[in-house]
């Protein structure tokens, strides 16, 4: 877990490229002061984690504007892409005043763009604040530690992402490394792609996301973030799933991440390619 943890950190350290080491890399437009490399997390299957291209758009922005807080993020997946080839971010500045500000990302492997983001930005304010009340989290003990390869972190769960038994929302418990609000804000990032699809297949029996490439076709198409509050630097995070929609080769899911005390941290939306072979049938639980 510790090699997954360091690779997964070395992908947000992302940098200036060297324009005499690296000849290949795009060059940013005259309207796009900054351009950005990242290496890339080594899976067994070659392709890119969908996570790994929202965590590095937060550093993305996080680096080019270290002063402003990310209010939201919606990117969209137009291509797949390859661990072997280093991805190269171009920022492009829309707007930056003083309260608010926005950013367009490209994500591009060669001449091939394979992501785009959308992304705002927000200079926090004070001012009155509501929530409707939610309880604390109560955390599931240590016999509920799930080892997740993906998720190189303390993670808790009292049921798998996909057991349809278990009702239709998904609750994951982590605890994230490290006290610094920057790179924990993109490992959530990181994280809210990993459950949608698994969850939205619960109410299929005998159907899980082991089954993908042989029971059905999943990939992620766009993914919708928002910060509601800084993120904290310590304690548990709880990420609830909740499957909304599967139909026309596709599927939607949601999802709110709270804090230990119960805060509304963050929320998340994601729609994603779910084909089933033609001429199969999957009976849903009613």
């Amino acid at each position: 877990m510790t090699d997954v943890l360091h690779d997964l950190m070395t992908c947000l350290d992302l940098r200036e490229p060297d324009p005499r080491a690296d000849r290949t890399a795009p060059s940013a437009p005259s309207a796009a002061p900054r351009v950005l490399t990242g290496a890339n997390q080594q899976l067994p299957h070659r392709r890119l984690f969908g996570g790994q291209l929202l965590a590095q758009f937060v550093r993305a922005a996080h680096v080019h504007a270290p002063d402003r807080s990310i209010k939201s993020l919606h990117a969209l997946f137009t291509r797949e892409g390859r661990t072997d080839d280093p991805v190269t971010y171009l920022i492009d500045p829309v707007h930056l005043g003083r309260s608010f500000g926005a950013l367009t990302v490209s994500a591009r492997q060669g001449e091939r763009t394979i992501a785009t983001c959308a992304i705002s930005l927000h200079s926090d304010e004070d001012g009155p604040a509501y929530q409707p009340d939610h309880p604390a989290l109560s955390v599931p003990g240590a016999e509920h530690r799930v080892e997740i390869e993906l998720l190189p972190w303390d993670t808790r769960a009292t049921s798998a992402p996909d057991d349809g038994d278990a009702g239709t929302d998904f609750d994951l418990w982590m605890r994230l490394p490290g006290n610094d609000s920057g790179p924990r804000a993109a490992l959530l990032a990181y994280t809210s792609d990993l459950h949608v699809i698994a969850t939205a297949l619960r109410p299929f029996p005998g159907i899980d996301h082991h089954g993908n490439g042989r029971d059905f076709t999943s990939a992620t198409t766009s993914h919708t973030l928002w910060f509601h509050h800084p993120m904290p630097t310590k304690g548990w995070l709880l990420l609830r799933h909740r499957p909304a929609l599967v139909g026309h080769g596709r599927c939607y899911g949601q999802g709110d991440v709270f804090g230990e005390d119960g805060t509304l941290i963050a929320s998340f939306a994601q729609e994603s390619l779910l084909r089933f072979p033609v001429g199969t049938t999957h009976r849903s639980r009613p």
